[in-house]
């Protein structure tokens, strides 16, 4: 009885198997990124922009915010929290 490789061989059957594999990879991927999209949690909730880094003051605005809850939730001293916010605030 004869039988016909098709010259692909094992390797074939790997390639075709990575391939189903990246494959769906792929649309899972472009799914996540769909609804990530229409689900709005890449805009901003109130002005419907996407965040931007480069928005003068944005990312020092943020930072600010961040200190000043953790100086509020007593994680850091009035000294540290000073400190930070000098600091924060001449690398602007």
């Amino acid at each position: 009885m004869m039988w016909y490789d098709g010259g692909w061989g094992w390797g074939g059957w790997f390639f075709m198997s990575a391939f189903m594999v990246l494959f769906w990879a792929l649309v899972i991927a472009g799914i996540v990124a769909l609804v990530r999209y229409f689900t709005g949690t890449h805009h901003d909730r109130q002005s419907g922009r996407p965040h931007s880094s480069d928005e003068p003051g944005w990312g020092s605005k943020r930072a600010e915010d961040l200190l000043a809850e953790r100086f509020a939730r007593g994680e850091i001293d009035e000294n540290e929290y000073k400190r930070r916010l000098t600091l924060l605030r001449e690398h602007r």
